[in-house]
């Protein structure tokens, strides 16, 4: 009985030094974080509909949320209403100019005449058929019809021009307008708030009913796929490290074990600094430490805030 009371002994002591070996032959230790983005209202007005909760994934430009854009709307459509009159306000010349145009073709095709009636008359007296009265007659009626066909038109291109620049001011009006309307389609679209990342959903801080103001706060996601380990290393410790350097990550699975993961080393701290006291280094008593963080792919269960230690 002795004996093996001896051995039970010895087996339970090499047991508790194979857990403190377990429990201290890691290098460093920190925590796990990842990169929380909050999401923020661009628009004023009441949330019409919050489409996800807590703990959901949600993917890329998902949509999340709705935010009433009712009097946006409104405004976008009494600004397209005002483009629409203005081409109402606007002159069409169409019916005015042929008139103008029929006149000058009328008088041109009258002094045509005339000038070969001139020809004809001209021919008569040199004939002595005719006398000369008759041709200074004819002279004084073309002279009349080419004035008239100048002052026509002149008319015509004052007409012309006048029309242009009433309807170029009052079309003016309309590039501002259009401009607005981008302007109130910018705020339309944005009261849609969409998810700039695939991630997972961890607080929602807005409901459904609750009004919403540009900038406030209604989620905040983070991609949980790869987290990021943040250890401390010592100085003697920096030289095990590089950049890309793969390193085993170990998380307690019960009492007396842990799980391992891969991970890699994805930054190191250019520039040492105090230890921090929230964390546990393999030498505690170190001043200053090098931050470490390492990339580890998540396979479900590792979480922000969870304590892990690190093999170089």
């Amino acid at each position: 009985m002795k004996f093996i009371y001896q051995i039970m002994l010895f087996t339970a002591a090499f047991v508790v030094l194979q857990g403190c070996r377990t429990k201290t032959a890691h290098d460093a230790s920190g925590f796990f974080e990842a990169k929380e983005i909050l999401i923020s209202s661009e628009q004023n007005g009441k949330i019409l509909s919050m489409n996800v909760e807590e703990g959901d994934a949600v993917k890329q430009l998902q949509a999340l949320a709705q935010i009433d854009v009712s009097n946006d709307k409104l405004k976008a459509e009494q600004v397209q209403a005002s483009i629409r009159a203005l081409q109402q306000k606007t002159n069409n010349p169409a019916a005015q100019i042929k008139l103008m145009q029929d006149q000058v073709k009328v008088q041109q095709v009258q002094l045509d005449q005339l000038k070969r009636e001139r020809n004809r008359v001209s021919n008569l007296l040199k004939a002595d058929a005719a006398t000369q009265k008759q041709l200074d007659d004819i002279n004084s009626q073309m002279e009349q019809v080419e004035k008239q066909l100048v002052v026509t038109k002149q008319q015509l291109n004052v007409t012309l021009s006048t029309i242009h620049t009433q309807n170029s001011g009052i079309l003016s009006e309309r590039e501002p307008l259009q401009k607005s309307i981008a302007q109130l389609e910018n705020q339309i679209s944005k009261g849609v708030v969409f998810s700039p990342i695939a991630g997972t959903v961890l607080t929602k801080y807005a409901y459904e009913g609750e009004m919403a103001t540009m900038g406030k706060v209604l989620l905040k996601i983070a991609n949980l796929d790869t987290m990021t380990l943040k250890v401390y290393a010592t100085q003697e410790q920096l030289s095990k490290v590089k950049l890309g350097q793969a390193v085993k990550v170990f998380i307690d699975q019960d009492d007396k074990s842990f799980k391992e993961y891969k991970g890699k080393v994805s930054w190191v701290s250019a520039k040492a600094e105090f230890t921090p006291k929230t964390i546990l280094t393999k030498e505690e008593r170190a001043n200053q430490v090098f931050a470490i963080k390492i990339k580890v792919p998540n396979d479900g269960y590792l979480k922000i805030g969870m304590y892990a230690d690190v093999n170089f």
